[in-house]
């Protein structure tokens, strides 16, 4: 059966702060944990006023710290960005922590602009053989094996679980030739989910930690008691959409009604292309989109994203995504 699981974007709000956005990730993974969801994931990303989630090792001992079975972990690290010696210690010391929850998915984006590129001291290497060298690095240290001629410490014999991240056919390629577990990035990138997927599961080559593919998809769900009401709460990822395709980035707006209508058709083409893989509506309807999804798919397991404004509305939206994704379609 699928899995679901919960990727937390840590939005700053207008009128909200980092503060705010950092507690407000405690109790969604409090509540993600509750639903019996399978792991929360926050995600690398610098220079974004809107985004509370860059020192993101940081933040998943936060989350960890506030939480007692979910996994946690990184969705993801943007590990051209690092030394995989730091990633190491530093996931390490997460699983020293909080042993046998920590998971750390491995992406090769920058995470942020060019100027905030140079800022982070990274090497913006175009070799493609990088990102796999730094990822067989990097389990060296966690299976001490000796490789390296470095002991990380702490990080040596952690039982951190990798995945590799994607929104191309490059990432399908790197999780497939190493065994690993993929994550597509379909809640802003769906294009080429569909070939990804086919890629990774027909070249895929079993491993010591993985027998047979293991596909993770991401979906937002926008979910309400009307249509109307979850059609409203989704304005607010449409309009930081168009923010930032325009080049004005933010914090997360609050809801518009009758934002997506107001759209050129040029932006509202461009919204359908990047929230493909979205669900918005009641509980029956959001089921119905979502087991859709998976029936296409195939997906091992999804990972619900989701910018929602009110800290509350977006709760009861994971809650009555759920609860679609738990129920049988209603009597006609």
């Amino acid at each position: 059966m699928t899995k679901l699981s919960l990727l937390d974007l840590l939005h700053v709000t207008e009128g909200g702060d980092v503060r705010r956005s950092l507690a407000n990730a405690v109790d969604m993974a409090r509540h993600a944990e509750a639903l019996g969801f399978e792991r929360y994931w926050c995600a690398e990303h610098h220079g974004m006023e809107g985004i509370a989630s860059a020192a993101t090792s940081v933040v998943i001992g936060h989350v960890a710290a506030g939480t007692e079975e979910i996994r946690v972990g990184a969705g993801g690290i943007m590990l051209p960005n690092h030394s995989p010696l730091v990633i190491a210690e530093q996931f390490g010391t997460l699983d020293a922590l909080y042993p046998g929850r920590i998971d750390l998915g491995l992406g090769r984006a920058p995470g942020s602009d060019q100027r905030v590129a140079a800022a982070l001291r990274r090497n913006l290497d175009s070799n493609p053989d990088a990102f796999p060298r730094d990822v067989v690095e990097l389990q060296s240290y966690f299976a001490d094996d000796g490789r390296t001629g470095i002991r990380a410490t702490p990080g040596a014999g952690a039982d951190v679980q990798l995945y590799i991240l994607g929104s191309s056919l490059f990432g399908a390629q790197v999780a497939a030739m190493l065994g690993l577990p993929y994550a597509f990035a379909s809640h802003f990138a769906p294009q080429a989910l569909d070939d990804a997927l086919k890629i990774y599961r027909d070249r895929f080559e079993p491993s010591d930690v993985l027998s047979e593919p293991y596909a993770i998809c991401g979906y937002n769900v926008f979910a309400a008691d009307t249509e109307e009401e979850a059609q409203l709460l989704a304005s607010s990822m449409q309009q930081s959409f168009v923010r930032l395709r325009t080049g004005q980035p933010g914090k997360l707006p609050p809801p518009v009604e009758g934002y997506r209508e107001s759209l050129p058709p040029q932006l509202s083409g461009m919204l359908d292309g990047v929230l493909s893989a979205t669900a918005i509506g009641t509980r029956d309807q959001v089921r119905e989109q979502m087991n859709a999804f998976v029936e296409r798919t195939q997906a091992d397991e999804l990972i619900i994203a989701g910018s929602i404004y009110d800290h509350e509305a977006r709760k009861r939206s994971l809650s009555l995504a759920a609860e679609a994704f738990a129920s049988e379609p209603a009597a006609a």
